[in-house]
């Protein structure tokens, strides 16, 4: 007998895109010489509203840097977190596992059905590109989603004790 009442939980750092380290920094110097050209130049209050604009963008966009991902799985269901910064939590989803149709490393045969089916797609994955091998597994939920994420081996093993017939590790 399979007990499916186990706790598993796994964290993925998330790679910033390169585009939004070069806005943040970007952003920053922006805001530093408008700061300065205010006090300096004698530009006033509109080198200040642009100081603080562009201060506002480079911490918004730095928060955005540092992404990582918390899967936990308890109960029948998968739940995913977004940590920003190291600092903030969002619940960003939840899954219920009977409602999973295949769940396989992404290039896995298993998942060939759905290649061409129109399914929204969310990604959860640390986003490194050509890894091998790859450590990335997707899900198709409800016939609407396709996820992407990187579980650990015991993550895997756990769901697959609930739904062996849906979980393949090929």
């Amino acid at each position: 007998m399979v007990s499916d009442t186990s706790y598993v939980e796994c964290l993925v750092a998330s790679k910033a895109s390169p585009v939004i380290k070069i806005l943040s920094y970007l952003s920053l110097v922006l805001a530093v010489v408008f700061f300065l050209s205010s006090i300096l130049m004698g530009l006033g209050i509109v080198g200040l509203v642009l100081c603080i604009a562009f201060g506002a963008v480079y911490y918004f966009l730095s928060m955005n840097a540092s992404i990582e991902f918390e899967y936990q799985y308890c109960e029948k269901e998968i739940t995913v977190d977004k940590i920003l910064n190291k600092q903030n939590r969002k619940n960003v989803g939840k899954y219920d596992v009977e409602r999973i149709e295949a769940m396989a490393p992404s290039r896995s045969y298993h998942l060939d059905e759905y290649k061409n089916k129109t399914l929204k797609t969310v990604d959860y994955s640390a986003r490194e590109a050509g890894r091998q091998p790859d450590p990335t597994y997707t899900f198709i939920y409800d016939g609407r989603e396709r996820i992407i994420f990187e579980p650990s081996a015991e993550f895997v093993t756990a769901v697959k004790n609930v739904a062996p017939r849906r979980v393949f590790t090929d």
